[in-house]
Parts: C-alpha cells; sequence; structure tokens
C-alpha cells in the first residue's frame, strides 16, 4: 500500500540494572557498545552521595577509559615493615589513584550521551518487562566473614612534606595487634597526601584506633605534625565469596563475585567484569557478568585469606618477601588477576611455608 514503510522498526531490547553505584554507571558508560540494546538503571537517589573516595588500580587494558581521568600516577611504590623496605618499580602497569567522584560523574554524562533512562522506583522494573535484569547492589556477606575496613584522612602539609614520585602501598610500622594493619600513603604533591589506617580482620574498631594510628605514622615516619584536614573517608570491604543481594537476578560488580577475596581492588575488577561481558557479546553471545576471578586464583585467596585471619603476624613478612620476589610489573599484574603459572610460582616460592601449610591443612581454623 502506498504510503506504508517497507520495513518494520525494530524495537531495542530493554536491559535493567539494579542499582546506582560504580557497576551499575559503568556498564551505562560502555552501553554504546552494544548495538540494539536499550539500557534502565532502577535505583533511588542514583549519583547523588556527596561522599567521595579514592579508588587506586594498576593500568590494565580494560582500564584505558579510567586513566585519563586519574588524579595521580606512580611508576613507584614501597612495601615497608619494621626491618625491611621495598621500593618497586614498573614501566609497563603504573599505579593510579581516581577520585569516586570524578568516575561517576564521566559514566554519567556518557550515560546520557546514550540515551541511558534512569528510575527512582523500583516499581518500574514489572511496567518495563525488560529482556534481561542485572543487579549491582551490594551482595550478602556471612557473619563474622572477614573486612577490609580503614579511615583515611586527606591532608594539606608544608612543602617538602611528602614525596610524591612514591606511593606507599603497606607500612607495617603501627599496632599489629589487632590483625594485619598497615598505613596507605598516597602523595599527590610535596603537601597533600591520602593517608589511611587499613586493617584486615572480621571486627570493625573504634575511629579512635585508626586516626590514632593516622596521627602516629604521621608524626613518626613522615616528619609531619601540623596540617590541615582536607577530607576523612571511611569503608568496610567483606573478603570472601558472597551470596547474590536477590538469587532471582543474575549479578554485576561486587554482587557478582568483582571482589578480589583477598585484596578488595574492586574498581578495577568490575572495570574487567564488565569489558569481559561486552567482549563476549560482540561474539554472538547474550549479555553475562561472570566473576573475573579466575578458579586458581580464588583457591589461592582463601588460603591466603586463612593465614591473614589466624596468622596475622606473618603478613608484614609475607608482603615485603613478595615485594622482593617480584618486579613492579609482576606485582601489578599479580593483584590484577593477570598472572600466569610461572608468576604464580614465583609467589608461591616467595612465601614462608609454615603459615601456608598449617592454612592448607586447616583453612578454617585457627592455629593448633
Amino acid at each position: 500500500m502506498s504510503g506504508e514503510p517497507n520495513d518494520i522498526i525494530k524495537q531495542p531490547t530493554k536491559i535493567a540494572v539494579l542499582g546506582g553505584g560504580c557497576a551499575a554507571l559503568s556498564l551505562a558508560a560502555n552501553i554504546n557498545l552494544l548495538s540494539g540494546k536499550q539500557l534502565h538503571v532502577i535505583a533511588p537517589e542514583v549519583h547523588k552521595s556527596d561522599q567521595d573516595h579514592i579508588w587506586g588500580f594498576w593500568e590494565m587494558d580494560w582500564l584505558q577509559d579510567a586513566v585519563p581521568l586519574a588524579r595521580k600516577t606512580w611508576h613507584k611504590w614501597a612495601v615497608r615493615n619494621a626491618d625491611t623496605e621495598v621500593i618497586m618499580h614498573a614501566d609497563a602497569y603504573p599505579y593510579h589513584a581516581i577520585t569516586r567522584r570524578s568516575w561517576l560523574e564521566h559514566c554519567n554524562a556518557r550515560a546520557q550521551e546514550n540515551d541511558v533512562f534512569f528510575h527512582e522506583d523500583m516499581t518500574q522494573l514489572a511496567t518495563l518487562s525488560p529482556k534481561q535484569v542485572f543487579d549491582s547492589r551490594p551482595p550478602r556477606r556471612e557473619p563474622n566473614m572477614m573486612l577490609q575496613h580503614f579511615i583515611g584522612w586527606e591532608i594539606c602539609a608544608e612543602p617538602g612534606s611528602f614525596d610524591d614520585s612514591t606511593a606507599i602501598l603497606m607500612d607495617f610500622r603501627c599496632d599489629q595487634s589487632r590483625g594485619m594493619h598497615f598505613i596507605y600513603c598516597l602523595p599527590f604533591s610535596d603537601r597533600e597526601a591520602l593517608v589511611e589506617s587499613t586493617l584486615f580482620s572480621p571486627t570493625l574498631e573504634t575511629n579512635e584506633f585508626y586516626e590514632t594510628a593516622i596521627s602516629s605514622w604521621l608524626k613518626k615516619h613522615a616528619g609531619v605534625s601540623r596540617f590541615n584536614l582536607l577530607r576523612r573517608e571511611q569503608g568496610a570491604i567483606p573478603l570472601g565469596v558472597m551470596k547474590r543481594h536477590d538469587p532471582d537476578f543474575q549479578g554485576i560488580g561486587a554482587n557478582g563475585g568483582a571482589i578480589r577475596p583477598s585484596s578488595g581492588y574492586a574498581f578495577s575488577f568490575i572495570q574487567k567484569q564488565i569489558d569481559t561481558a561486552l567482549k563476549h557479546v560482540s561474539d554472538g553471545h547474550m549479555l553475562q557478568f561472570a566473576t573475573p576471578h579466575k578458579p586458581i586464583d580464588l583457591w589461592m585467596d582463601k588460603i591466603f585469606l586463612s593465614v591473614l585471619r589466624y596468622q596475622p603476624r606473618y603478613a608484614p613478612k609475607i608482603f615485603t618477601a613478595l615485594a622482593g620476589s617480584l618486579t613492579g610489573d609482576e606485582f601489578a599484574r599479580f593483584l590484577s588477576g593477570e598472572a600466569n603459572i610461572s608468576l604464580r610460582a614465583k609467589v608461591v616460592a616467595a612465601m614462608p611455608s609454615l603459615p601456608f601449610i598449617r592454612a592448607l591443612l586447616r583453612p578454617d581454623e585457627g592455629e593448633p
């Protein structure tokens, strides 16, 4: 019939993601890579939190969008205990720090360009009838689970207070009585730095514990006693394999197993998970989000977590030995889940044998 279209316009396939954090918005920023898909983000108060955080990551192929947004980049980093200091150098995989706010603003702007729809009412899910639903809300953790918990101060001190060429990933010269405890220091300039007290244990401490550790480290080891507090951040990351927020929906991000059980680094692994899923779709498969961790790494992490939980006194020796046995690029590859067989063998060879033998024999129990 004259005037009627020759072809029926194909409607886009609707996809919904629940939650409005890093994983949901990172997917929204890249949904343009999936032709014929329409994304709906369903979450109350999407991207309206004023609290900022620093996310650290090593430069990998799946993080190319994040690198230009980094606040600071380091090709050198240090691991220290009471007896040893190891300075590591990286050529291919430098360490970057990005702010939560800058990444989410970037993703939100890209999502608007990609015509992503945002909804604050969960009842919209039934109305939309999407083809696939992915859940980015926090997973359910078991009681008494191992945690990585911290308080950080971003400070401004006198000129020359910090060496901003070197990030301090772990300094164990702090109270070790409550679990594996270290100071993490990212110097953004010779005056400004983020200094965090980080503890691996199942039990949160009072704010005073972390803040005393920060002020003591600054005075004793950095020679900084006078400074202005610019910003404060606080968090607790569950470590281990967790159940999905809602078993009826497929998970994405932390709810899809992105957090590495032994070390966290959720930002990097969320991007890796999304990058892998999008590439898989381009090969003709359905969109699916799988854990970005290899089975061998999850097994090694389980043993490692057992050592850190039940034998934390070995932690300073373990990490300085590891740092002393690897190049900076090898260290970055291992912690980013990119180790091959030879690199894993190198890691195992660097570890003290006794605590790991105990953990292998009794991974869910304390020392005999």
